[in-house]
């Protein structure tokens, strides 16, 4: 698998030194029940290639637990979770991407990933993540780097108020942090998932954030998009991964 131009990478300052991070755009399929599984497969192992190092995918379920990663996890056993973190350069955190958002991290001596749709940010796995990263390396959130990778954007987002409700806000006729009021006819809003994953990473002081400006639904030569399989668009997962003391591409 050659390196793929489109990826989406942080820059050198928005995670640091010391790590491999990107997100692959529409091409590869990654995703075991969107694809072909012996394809999937390959394609799993040309990441490896890339990162230099085994990249483990989880379970996603929509929910907040978050796991250290393992080195006997593979595809066939691997542990229902949302997050992971790890401290090992042999292992590297890769989160499947349809439309939710993958939030990828980096402290001194580790590296996260964590699946966010609109359930698991308001379940606190951004928080998880956070507090089991620190737990990890010893550091504190304010060493802790976040970086988010492309997701559903706040225009194509549509959710009704009990998406509102579960972000503890009242679901009134009007805006509200993290959603943008549109009446359709009936009560509806647009859901900002970066503004709602900003707004938990900064509750437990994680400020150093950035990324976030991409939306898998409209932009759909770029990215697959598991609405977008409704209106005909291919299937397909896309995979933000990340991992400690590697070069992109080696």
């Amino acid at each position: 698998m050659p390196p793929d131009r489109d990826w989406l990478r942080p820059g050198p300052d928005e995670l640091g030194p010391g790590v491999t991070a990107f997100m692959t755009t529409r091409g590869p399929n990654f995703g075991r029940k969107a694809g072909d599984p012996e394809q999937v497969r390959a394609n799993r192992a040309g990441l490896a290639e890339r990162l230099g190092a085994r990249p483990v995918f989880l379970d996603q379920v929509h929910g907040a637990d978050v796991v250290r990663l393992r080195a006997d996890w593979h595809d066939d056993n691997a542990p229902r979770a949302d997050a992971a973190v790890s401290t090992d350069p042999e292992l590297a955190v890769a989160i499947l991407v349809a439309d939710c958002l993958p939030v990828l991290f980096a402290a001194p001596g580790g590296v996260a990933g964590a699946h966010a749709g609109w359930r698991g940010l308001a379940a606190g796995v951004l928080e998880n993540t956070v507090a089991e990263l620190c737990a990890a390396t010893g550091c504190a959130p304010r060493d802790v780097k976040a970086w988010l990778g492309a997701c559903i954007g706040p225009e194509a987002f549509e959710v009704g108020p009990e998406v509102v409700r579960a972000f503890g806000r009242e679901a009134l006729a009007c805006d509200q942090p993290g959603f943008l009021y549109r009446p359709n006819p009936e009560p509806r809003w647009r859901a900002d998932l970066g503004a709602l994953a900003r707004e938990r990473l900064a509750s437990v002081n994680v400020t150093q954030i950035s990324g976030g400006s991409w939306c898998t639904l409209t932009d759909d030569s770029r990215f697959f998009s598991f609405r977008g399989e409704a209106l005909g668009r291919p299937r397909g997962r896309m995979a933000a991964c990340i991992a400690l003391g590697r070069g992109f591409g080696r």
